[in-house]
Parts: C-alpha cells; sequence; structure tokens
C-alpha cells in the first residue's frame, strides 16, 4: 500500500486500521481470537497503522491490539491515547503531568512495547495549560517512551500552542463526506505547520456505506443511540448523501465505502484515515479503496454536489459536545 507521512518523519500506510469497535462503542465486544486474527490480517494486506485509546473499554482494547501486535512489532506503527478517565461510567478530562505519567505506564505495558509511536491528547483538558501537558510529552518523548505525538478533536488556537512547545505529528479529528466542519480552518492551518490529518469515523459511522436506515435499532451500548444525527428523523433527511455516493460508486464500479475512503484521501497527501471494521470482507473493502483515483473534474462535480447537502443533526450529544475544543 502507499506510504504516506505525517508530520516532518512519521510514515504509515495511506490507510489504517481503527480498532475500537472490536471492543468499544459499537455494541459488544467481538470475539477476542478473531479480532486478533483480523488485525494480523489487516498488516498482511499493507496496513501499518493501528489505532486504539486507554478508555476505549476501557483498558481491553490497548490488551487486544497489543497482543495481536506483539509479534509483528517492529513492522506496526501504534497510536493511542491518554487524556479521558472513565469514572463512575461518565467520562472525565485529565490531562495533568501526574495522570499522563501513569497512562503512558499503562498503555506501554498493555500495549506489550517499550515505545508508542503516536501518542495523542485524546480532548484538550481545560484546567491543564496545553503548554504544561507538550512539555510532560517532551520528556516522555526524550525518554523514548513516546516517538511523536498528536491531539484530538483539538481546536487551532490550542494546536498552535502546542505546536509551539513540542512539534505536532497529527491531528485526529473526524473528517469524511458526512462530516466537512475541518475543511474551514483545521486543514489549512495544519497545511501551514505540517501536521498530519487522521480522520476518525471516515465512513460517517457507517452511515456512508448505505447500511444504516431509518428503521435501525441501535442497543444500548452503541454510542450512535445517543447521537442526534442518528435519530429516526435526521437519519432519513440525510439519505440524500447515501444515494450521491452510491450513484458514485456505480460510475466508478466501486463500493460506498470505497467511494468515501478514496474521497477522503484525495483531498490532501497528509491525511490518513483509520477506517473501522470487524470483518475480513469489510476490512478488504476499505482497504482497496487506496488504489482508487479521481480526475480534477470527477472530484470538481462531487465537491459541488456535496455542497448542495445540508445534513440534519449534531454529531455528538449534548453532554459530549462539551468535551470539544473550539
Amino acid at each position: 500500500m502507499e506510504k504516506r507521512t505525517l508530520g516532518a518523519d512519521l510514515q504509515v500506510s495511506a490507510i489504517g486500521l481503527g480498532c475500537m469497535g472490536m471492543s468499544h462503542g459499537y455494541g459488544p465486544a467481538s470475539d477476542k481470537g478473531e479480532m486478533i486474527a483480523l488485525i494480523r490480517k489487516a498488516h498482511d494486506l499493507g496496513v501499518d497503522f493501528f489505532d486504539t485509546a486507554e478508555c476505549y473499554g476501557p483498558y481491553i482494547n490497548e490488551e487486544l491490539v497489543g497482543e495481536a501486535l506483539e509479534p509483528i512489532r517492529n513492522e506496526v506503527k501504534i497510536a493511542t491515547k491518554f487524556g479521558i478517565q472513565l469514572k463512575d461510567f461518565k467520562q472525565t478530562l485529565d490531562s495533568s503531568p501526574a495522570t499522563i505519567r501513569q497512562s503512558v505506564e499503562g498503555s506501554l505495558r498493555r500495549l506489550r512495547t517499550d515505545h508508542i509511536d503516536l501518542y495523542y491528547q485524546h480532548r484538550v483538558d481545560k484546567n491543564t495549560p496545553i503548554e504544561e501537558v507538550a512539555e510532560t510529552v517532551a520528556l516522555l518523548v526524550k525518554e523514548g517512551k513516546v516517538l511523536h505525538w498528536g491531539m484530538s478533536e483539538a481546536g487551532v488556537a490550542n494546536i498552535r500552542r502546542a505546536h509551539a512547545v513540542l512539534p505536532l505529528t497529527a491531528i485526529q479529528s473526524e473528517y469524511s463526506m458526512f462530516w466537512r466542519e475541518p475543511e474551514q480552518e483545521l486543514l489549512g492551518t495544519l497545511e501551514e505547520l505540517g501536521i498530519g490529518l487522521v480522520p476518525f469515523s471516515p465512513l460517517g459511522k457507517g452511515f456512508l456505506t448505505g447500511a444504516i436506515t431509518k428503521d435501525v435499532k441501535f442497543g444500548a451500548n452503541d454510542f450512535r443511540s445517543t447521537v442526534p444525527r442518528f435519530s429516526q428523523e435526521n437519519i432519513n433527511a440525510n439519505m440524500i448523501i447515501v444515494d450521491l455516493v452510491k450513484s458514485i460508486a456505480r460510475r466508478k464500479h466501486i463500493t460506498p465505502a470505497q467511494v468515501a475512503l478514496s474521497w477522503l484521501i484525495a483531498q490532501r497527501p497528509f491525511i490518513v484515515p483509520i477506517p473501522g471494521s470487524r470483518s475480513l470482507k469489510h476490512l478488504a473493502d476499505n482497504i482497496a479503496a487506496a488504489d482508487v483515483t479521481y480526475t480534477d473534474e470527477e472530484m470538481k462535480q462531487i465537491n459541488k454536489a456535496l455542497d448542495g447537502i445540508v445534513l440534519q443533526g449534531n454529531r455528538y450529544s449534548a453532554e459530549a459536545q462539551k468535551n470539544i475544543d473550539r
């Protein structure tokens, strides 16, 4: 698979693998043995960039990724995150130096490694100055425990402040045909500063594949049950973008998932999406998107059509929205 460079020098496959959904967020955890086999198959197919976080589970997703990648650790890049603590089943943001220290040691142990290739602050902690966070991570870099660092769902002002202390390698943010807000300010800032973008939910949390209809019933442990954009009314209203994706797929003789991912890759050379998957079929489908190309005219027409679509519903619940830095 084509390689892309995040930041100054972190080379990774053009498409990574988001591992969260294997054990957290999208219903019951999948069989551990099957997911270990799937992660290793992803590597066989060219993926060398794997994403997790300490709060996924919590902890069990890092343990899964660590066990899966231990035999091939020197051939892959692992990204994980600190800064969200789950206490009494509620998210608490904590990026204090002491907590970061505690988090990195736990992540290293669970991931069965002596270093983390890319260590993100999962959410900006308003109680800890971002400069203090960057200085703490800088010490971890000096100690060899962290090789590169990034931020997730961070606003441009804090990105600039953090980057001035310790250059950032990547920003993780939601970005897809289903959520294009990063085009307003974030993409230009990252291009200016030489920072990569790692979009999560590049398939619109499954919506862009056409697999979700207004009759869908999300389980209580599927976080989409709390997302306004996935109410029955909004799903029905937003089907217009699914129709567009399907029409592109027919013209290109590819799948809707491949449309969504290849469109994203085409936006900038420093973008590396991390779609999740729990099946070999979907995994192979996603990876094949790396080979899809567009002419300038095709992309112009697609973006013009997207510009004419106004989607309904927020992408987070009101409670979760409070933790997004803007």
